[in-house]
């Protein structure tokens, strides 16, 4: 919360897709004549981690690779152990493709994400000179073929999980 002291009601949120199964907490406040909301939600380690094999690689690196970030920071995120808090607020949301106008530029918001994906990647020590290499021996449109290979994968699997 904003100041100490304040005086706040907690409640159970479920929202999202991406982190199903987190606990998630919203608290809840009057503050300077107006309404506020904090979120609590569980952090998990990195998938990177699991998906190469490193057990016991249970480090949550979040507020390490915000801090590293070349943007400015979100002065409201902020991690407490294994944690993260951030406010809650109707213009603070995530982009939702079917909520957009059916004329929209998907390749300019599709860039944008990726230019804040490169935000945090470039701030990591030693980041930049083993990026720019990696990207220019790719082949041109690999991102095209690695989302369809995702795609097929993540349908794949979907299906699997329906039947069962």
């Amino acid at each position: 919360m904003p100041e100490k002291g304040l005086e706040y009601r907690i409640a159970h949120r479920r929202a999202g897709l991406g982190s199903l199964g987190r606990e998630r907490y919203v608290a809840f406040a009057d503050y300077r004549g107006g309404k506020i909301a904090r979120e609590a939600k569980a952090l998990a380690p990195s998938a990177c981690a699991w998906a190469e094999g490193k057990k016991g690689s249970n480090r949550i690196r979040y507020d390490e690779i915000l801090s590293t970030a070349v943007r400015c920071r979100d002065p409201f995120v902020h991690q407490e152990g294994r944690w993260i808090v951030r406010r809650l607020a109707p213009d603070c949301s995530r982009v939702e493709l079917a909520s957009m106008p059916r004329l929209r530029d998907e390749a300019k918001l599709l860039f944008c994400m990726g230019v804040e994906i490169a935000n945090i990647h470039i701030g990591s020590k030693g980041a930049a000179k083993a990026i720019r290499p990696a990207l220019e021996n790719l082949p041109r449109f690999w991102l095209h073929g690695a989302a369809e290979v995702m795609f097929t994968a993540t349908m794949k699997d979907w299906k699997a999980w329906k039947k069962g």
